[in-house]
């Protein structure tokens, strides 16, 4: 097999802001791998929250050997960007060797078109309430807080969009008493899930919070982690294959996560359609999907995931 990895710059629409900061472009890596007769494509976005870089993934593909399958990757790479985007390469590759869609290679259902979070970056409180007011149409919204002003964000948001569901998500900008003093408006704004309130390494102060809104952990899953540590105050997990290392193993934690009874969110970095669609077949057993990422770039690839009426779907062609 011929592997190459590149390294891709896509620039967003707009800035896209978090409690960690804004970007206003997203770092891509993208792996092709050839048989010489077929070629399997491939997306993933480093997460440095995790100390991933493109350059560090590219030196890790580097490495790998000339002959390997999807099922050999646990063992020659970390779980992380390199190894997700070079397991959706070989499955890509498998599917067009085989003839079939890759839902139909892994054994799963034929996938539908599923219910889809559009999500309203942290930026000025009133640019997210009116940006809530243009989506209001839609039926979830995850509103990324974690500024200045999330209190009378999240009160607009909820008034602006009255029939959308919300989801709330940190990422771990709160610490545990802003968490308590902000829990009573959330429940006024009708938030249905939290997402990583607190940094990760604090989770254990959840254990003593009293907190009406199931919580959903994400940076509290770090790549590696087996989903029973997860920290019990968490009753849903956000899988990211970014952090699973790919669709292939991401199954497997879906699965774990059903069996000790939590919820699934099938979450994204931002990056292009190639990177969303092996997700979308994750998405199809989860209870929340947050695979917007790639309406946030400014040029997607074509053919492109489609976003129509809130719901999510996938051309033929894409990918797998």
């Amino acid at each position: 097999m011929i592997t190459t990895a590149t390294i891709t710059t896509l620039p967003l629409k707009h800035a896209f802001g978090i409690s960690r900061g804004v970007k206003t472009s997203a770092e891509v890596v993208r792996v092709q791998i050839s048989d010489g007769s077929a070629l399997g494509l491939g997306e993933a976005v480093p997460y440095a929250r995790y100390g991933d870089s493109s350059d560090k993934a590219l030196s890790q593909i580097a490495k790998l050997p000339n002959d390997f399958s999807r099922h050999d990757l646990t063992e020659l790479l970390p779980a992380g960007s390199a190894r997700n985007a070079v397991d959706a390469a070989l499955l890509d590759l498998e599917s067009k060797v085989a003839g079939q869609p890759a839902w139909k290679v892994l054994g799963l259902a034929e996938p539908q078109p599923v219910e889809m979070c559009y999500t309203i970056s942290l930026q000025q409180t009133e640019k997210m309430i009116a940006e809530a007011q243009q989506c209001a149409d839609l039926p979830v919204l995850k509103v990324k807080l974690g500024g200045q002003d999330d209190q009378a964000a999240i009160l607009g948001i909820a008034e602006a969009a009255p029939d959308s569901k919300i989801i709330v998500d940190v990422n771990e900008g709160w610490n545990i008493d802003t968490l308590k003093g902000m829990i009573p408006y959330l429940v006024q704004a009708g938030v249905e899930l939290l997402e990583q309130p607190i940094p990760a390494a604090q989770d254990n102060q959840l254990a003593l919070l009293d907190c009406p809104i199931p919580l959903c952990a994400d940076e509290g899953i770090s790549p590696g982690m087996e989903i029973r540590d997860v920290c019990p105050s968490y009753s849903f997990v956000n899988l990211k294959l970014d952090k699973s290392g790919g669709l292939t193993h991401a199954l497997e934690q879906l699965n774990q996560a059903r069996d000790l009874g939590l919820g699934v969110m099938v979450g994204c970095m931002v990056g292009s359609s190639l990177a969303m669609a092996p997700g979308f077949l994750l998405a199809q057993q989860a209870d929340y999907v947050d695979l917007d990422g790639f309406l946030h770039i400014a040029q997607d690839t074509a053919p492109a995931l489609r976003f129509e009426s809130g719901l999510l779907s996938a051309p033929e062609g894409l990918w797998g």
